[in-house]
């Protein structure tokens, strides 16, 4: 099964100039406990897709809003030369078809 397939939201947006943040959110606390087993799995994934090593990104989960919070430092800042998405809200695309 596929991230896109469990999840009911999945979204990326900025956490401040420098920060890239993505949203995971479940219907259910049964969803959530799926992806959340394989925590170490879609760390690696996301690490892997984005060309970043593991100790870069940060994965936090949070059981009562049956939610997944990931983030990463920008490449490049927000708004800078070079920047092709100023809002970071087109970045979430690669973690639609991760397999759980």
């Amino acid at each position: 099964m596929q991230l896109a397939d469990i999840a009911k939201v999945v979204r990326s947006k900025n956490a401040g100039p420098r920060t890239l943040t993505f949203d995971l959110i479940f219907e259910n606390a049964e969803d959530f406990e799926r992806v959340r087993s394989s925590a170490q799995k879609l760390h690696s994934e996301i690490a892997r897709r984005y060309g970043r090593s593991e100790n870069e990104i940060t994965v936090i989960a949070y059981p009562p809003a049956n939610a997944i919070k990931v983030s990463m430092r920008r490449t490049v800042m927000a708004g800078d030369p070079g920047d092709r998405d100023v809002y970071g809200a087109q970045q979430h695309a690669q973690l639609l078809d991760i397999e759980l």
